[in-house]
């Protein structure tokens, strides 16, 4: 039965509630300069966005993204926004333009990326108080914003 919860996962992107793993853990460099870990973050239940300023979808969602972080950051959310670009000024420019407030982690070298197994633009992952990987979205499209909204819900129920 595990490993039918492991394929389901692997091949689209979603988990049984049942099911979770051990969040891989990482020390990325923020957009205030910061070092910031995510097994840090435990108690939390935390967003990771992993985005590049070249993916349109990435563009699209972003604003989306802000405001569940200001909805849910007062009931024990976190989200963090992972930018996978080698060179973070593209990145930088446009979070200038677009001015979100939420962490802007750089990925430079690709360690959280490959941790993750990330193969979209954008994935999305969601990650339970207890630092395990609940559920992993590849991809946007327009609507999924309902979706992280019920994922949130769910895990800061719990």
């Amino acid at each position: 039965m595990r490993l039918t919860h492991y394929l389901l996962f692997a091949l689209f992107g979603f988990a049984a509630s049942a099911y979770a793993e051990k969040a891989p853990d990482f020390t990325l460099k923020s957009d205030n300069g910061d070092n910031v870990r995510l097994e840090e973050q435990r108690g939390k239940v935390v967003m990771i966005n992993f985005w590049a300023s070249w993916c349109a979808p990435c563009r699209k969602e972003m604003p989306l993204l802000e405001e569940l972080h200001d909805r849910y950051e007062q009931a024990g959310f976190t989200l963090f926004g992972v930018n996978v670009e080698q060179n973070p000024e593209a990145a930088q420019k446009f979070l200038d333009d677009v001015g979100v407030t939420f962490p802007i982690l750089f990925d430079p070298e690709s360690t959280a990326s490959r941790a993750y197994q990330v193969s979209a633009m954008p994935t999305t992952v969601m990650v339970d108080r207890d630092g395990n990987v609940r559920y992993v979205n590849r991809g946007y499209k327009d609507g999924d914003e309902a979706k992280y909204r019920d994922q949130i819900r769910e895990l800061i129920r719990e």
